[in-house]
This record gives C-alpha cells, sequence and structure tokens, in this order.
C-alpha cells in the first residue's frame, strides 16, 4: 500500500499542473484580446477569437431597464479602431475566475473601465473559449455595464 501513495501523489500533482498551465494560456488569450483592443489592434484581436464569436452586452436602457444587446463583432472591431488616438481608454480587468472542461472553458472577470483617466463604468466579463487545435479561442463574449456598486 506505502508503495502507491507516491504514484498517486505524482498523478494528482501532474493534474493540477496540467490545470494551472491551462489556466495560464487561456489567461494570455484574454489579455492578448485586451491588448489588441488597448492599442486599437483589431488584428491582435481577431486572433484570440474563434470565427462567428458572439458578442453582447447587459446593461440599463434610457428608463433604467435591464437589456441584452447583441453586437456584430466586425462593427465591433470597426468602432474601436476608429477610436481618435486623443482617447484614452483602458478596460483594468480586476481578477479572473476561470473553470474548465475538457476542450471548453469559462473565465469570468470583473472590471473596471477608464476614460480619459476618468472611471466610467464597471461589471463582469463572461468569457467561453473552446480548444481549438491546442489553442484556446473565445467563442463567447458577454459583459454587464453599470456606474453603480463599483469598488475603485
Amino acid at each position: 500500500m506505502k508503495k502507491w501513495i507516491p504514484l498517486v501523489l505524482l498523478l494528482v500533482f501532474m493534474d493540477m499542473a496540467a490545470q494551472v498551465n491551462e489556466e495560464a494560456q487561456i489567461r494570455h488569450t484574454i489579455e492578448a484580446f485586451f491588448e489588441g483592443f488597448h492599442s486599437k489592434d483589431s488584428v491582435l484581436m481577431k486572433q484570440s477569437v474563434m470565427d462567428g464569436v458572439i458578442t453582447q452586452t447587459i446593461g440599463a436602457s434610457k428608463d433604467g431597464k435591464e437589456v441584452l444587446k447583441a453586437e456584430d463583432f466586425n462593427s465591433f472591431l470597426k468602432s474601436i479602431v476608429q477610436i481618435p488616438d486623443s482617447v484614452d481608454f483602458q478596460e483594468r480587468i480586476r481578477s479572473f475566475n476561470i473553470q474548465i472542461d475538457g476542450a471548453l472553458a469559462n473565465a469570468w472577470t470583473p472590471y473596471e473601465f477608464w476614460y480619459n483617466g476618468n472611471f466610467s463604468h464597471c461589471g463582469v466579463n463572461s468569457f467561453q473559449l473552446f480548444k481549438d487545435n491546442g489553442n484556446w479561442k473565445i467563442i463567447y463574449l458577454i459583459d454587464t455595464r453599470r456606474r453603480e456598486g463599483c469598488e475603485q
């Protein structure tokens, strides 16, 4: 029995190491997406997503009701690329909570959004990722946006 304990421990640690490596790869994909976002580099952003990626936002309408809005990813890219250089914007990811099951992953990332050095809003991004030929790609992105209940 004592001979099996080191083998079992080795297998457990190998599994934990593989999980940590996968999480690092997923985090890298999301960070590359935001690197492209902040530098207005549509090519870098596209490299982080699968063709047909779905993007949606949950926010408040003018009358205060929660609404779900779908956005075409290519239109989103165009809007980012067209932001003037005089505009400074930054989405600051506060943390990563990553869950993985085989080729599917979810990353929950609370954030703060800053516009020209001023706090604008906060929320959460929820990324769904697929492991495509060994590379994690974003297949679905939904976020919330609010101005209240934000920690700064």
